[in-house]
């Protein structure tokens, strides 16, 4: 006979309650205490001027591996040893803070003080969707244009979809419908079969701060959501300045693999040429502003304004911006202005209000149209798209979208897509549309990531030194029995298209640095990676001519003048000299870790003998000056997503 309902969930309340029990005296035992030599903190971590709960707040009691994490409420619970001790709470945009705690004090309410500027969060119910006075006409045909959303809105309603109301349109609001494109990892290739590895550069980095998002709110990553090429190129690493007549340096390093000692890492990293910003070209920019209903969330438009704002103060008067929003339909809120005018652009900017369906495709059309109108010849002209992505009116699909961008980068106008906000946002569209217009991509998570990105590396964004930039690797298969390009999943080429130039590839921005990395197994070690094939039929490999070299690989590369139509190429060639790990450059080793924690995130079936704790050694070893803070914030990063796994939130 079945129990009745109040003895299966009182059941599960007491299971609850010894799993809870058995975790903290796990703690205890792993940290050298007894289960009597420790007392349970419980608390409440907040902001000290809104009061409103702090998610993925590290917390660590001093001298001890003990930690934890905040919650999305701002609640956290750890154990400390009875005799007390002192608490550390760290927060990205956040002043650190210790506390002392005792048996006195085991329930707290931690105040942490802000180290950014307050946003201003406008009201939900504003339905003016762009500025009045120059899109009356366009907002006031709003609803025709509309229409089809009323539709999709009224079928999820009468589904039982929840629901809220901006102006005169129903929006459902499902739990979660972030979208983002799978991923098949790379695999291991026999260079005797596949000699050949192929790839456009990738200088996004959106992945990374997207995934730092998902993890300060105590929750674990979307493996779709890991992209590792991004992960490891949202740094910056020391690589030589160029020489000569290449607008960027190559560096090439192999070492030991962190995770396979058995296996080697080869390290390609570029450097671009810096500029003299003080004379460069003028820029001719057009701001593309999503302000649908979609994006009235705190860290969505209002974030948004503020984060462009940030770009306006570093243009100079040569340059000069306008703006383009879109919701329900697309309008001119402000022509092209001099930077100069800097008021009149934040005016604008402030005008904006969230409300309407989401026209992207019209919104991209006219701001195209408005950066070819303002053209500036032999000058840097670019779409920057702010957007959480979620289009649903008229051009909507990911591939008409693809499209629409790859006729419009023919024009000579890059583009920068900046991704805001979570719940309904649409990853996948954004990586490949970036990719088609000859562009860049990140994902602005906090005041922090949009200052790194508006203020300490759009400079070097907005001015392209070399386009279509393509890596074609040689693997020699007497030194080489397999060999794995780690990331670059979404960049892959066929090997033909190294030498076409009419195929696309990645742009390198002034004082970018690019970072790829190849685990390599070399000939003769035994692996659960390679396996035998039959012999052929109609040709017998041991019959192809073999050359006699110690070298392990030969890289080229092929680029083209940002102005230019015809690549130019370059080669160099690596050997294998068996250096260990820790005598490979701060370049290999962080970059490593960040690899080795990528593959732990994805849950890799490559991630072999990896672990949090290799990953946060490798990273320490190789912090170097770190004046940005960003590597230090990765290791927290590491030591959050180590306590999730552990389930300790």
């Amino acid at each position: 006979m079945p129990k009745p309902a109040w003895a299966r969930n009182h059941s599960k309340l007491k299971f609850r309650k010894m799993k809870k029990l058995v975790g903290m005296t796990l703690i205890a035992l792993m940290c050298g205490f007894k289960a009597n030599h420790f007392l349970n903190v419980s608390g409440k971590v907040i902001d000290d001027q809104n009061s409103q709960p702090v998610a993925g707040v590290a917390i660590v009691v001093k001298g001890t591996d003990i930690g934890t994490t905040s919650n999305k409420d701002g609640k956290f619970s750890i154990a400390v040893p009875s005799k007390g001790g002192v608490l550390i709470f760290s927060a990205v945009d956040y002043k650190e803070k210790q506390l002392a705690v005792t048996r006195d004090n085991p329930n707290l309410i931690v105040k942490l003080t802000s180290l950014v500027p307050r946003i201003e969060t406008p009201p939900v119910e504003e339905e003016l969707s762009m500025d009045m006075e120059v899109l009356e006409e366009v907002v006031m045909e709003m609803p025709m244009t509309a229409q089809p959303q009323h539709k999709r809105a009224n079928k999820m309603m009468s589904q039982g979809a929840a629901h809220r109301v901006i102006g005169d349109f129903s929006y459902p609001q499902p739990h979660n419908t972030e979208e983002y494109d799978a991923i098949q990892e790379n695999v291991f290739h026999d260079p005797r079969n596949s000699p050949l590895s192929t790839f456009s550069i990738d200088v996004d980095a959106a992945s990374y701060s997207n995934m730092r998002r998902m993890i300060n709110a105590g929750q674990k990553p979307y493996k779709d959501a890991v992209r590792i090429e991004e992960m490891v190129n949202y740094f910056s690493y020391d690589y030589p300045a160029p020489e000569g007549e290449h607008p960027f340096s190559i560096t090439t390093e192999v070492a030991q693999a962190p995770w396979n000692k058995k296996h080697r890492l080869v390290h390609i990293g570029l450097q671009g040429k810096k500029l003299d910003y003080e004379n460069t070209d003028p820029c001719n920019l057009v701001f593309l502003v999503d302000v649908s209903g979609s994006m009235s969330d705190h860290n969505k438009l209002p974030l948004l304004k503020s984060s462009l704002k940030l770009l306006v103060d570093q243009l100079n008067v040569h340059d000069k911006i306008a703006i383009v929003a879109y919701a329900g339909a697309a309008g001119l809120v402000l022509p092209s202005t001099p930077a100069s005018e800097k008021q009149t652009i934040i005016s604008a900017l402030d005008r904006l209000k969230s409300g309407g369906s989401t026209a992207g495709g019209e919104g991209i059309r006219l701001a195209y149209t408005v950066a070819e109108q303002n053209l500036i010849k032999n000058g840097n002209n670019r779409v920057v798209l702010a957007t959480d992505g979620d289009f649903n009116v008229g051009v909507s699909s990911t591939s008409e979208m693809v499209r629409l961008i790859e006729e419009k980068r023919k024009s000579g106008i890059f583009l920068t897509i900046t991704g805001f906000g979570m719940g309904n946002y649409k990853d996948g569209r954004m990586e490949q549309i970036s990719n088609a217009g000859n562009g860049n991509y990140y994902y602005i998570d906090n005041i922090s990531e949009a200052r790194k990105v508006f203020v300490t590396e759009m400079q070097a964004t907005l001015f392209t030194i070399a386009k279509d930039v393509k890596i074609q690797v040689e693997f020699n298969p007497a030194k080489v029995q397999a060999y794995r390009l780690i990331g670059y999943e979404n960049r892959k080429l066929n090997d033909e298209d190294f030498n076409n130039d009419r195929k696309d590839a990645g742009e390198l921005g002034a004082g970018h640095t690019v970072t790829a990395l190849y685990e390599v197994i070399p000939a003769g070690v035994e692996s659960e990676f390679t396996q035998d094939v039959d012999d052929l039929k109609y040709q017998n490999r041991a019959d192809s001519k073999k050359i006699d070299s110690d070298e392990l690989l030969t890289v080229k590369f092929r680029y083209k003048e940002p102005n230019g139509s015809r690549s130019k190429l370059i080669a160099t060639t690596l050997k294998d000299k068996g250096l260990d790990i820790n005598k490979s450059s701060d370049n290999f080793r962080f970059s490593a870790s960040v690899a080795e924690f990528g593959m732990l995130v994805r849950e890799s079936e490559f991630k072999q003998q990896s672990s949090y704790q290799n990953a946060i050694t490798l990273a320490l070893g190789a912090k170097g000056k770190d004046t940005e803070g960003h590597r230090q914030e990765f290791i927290n990063l590491v030591r959050s997503m180590e306590l999730l796994d552990k389930g300790q939130l």
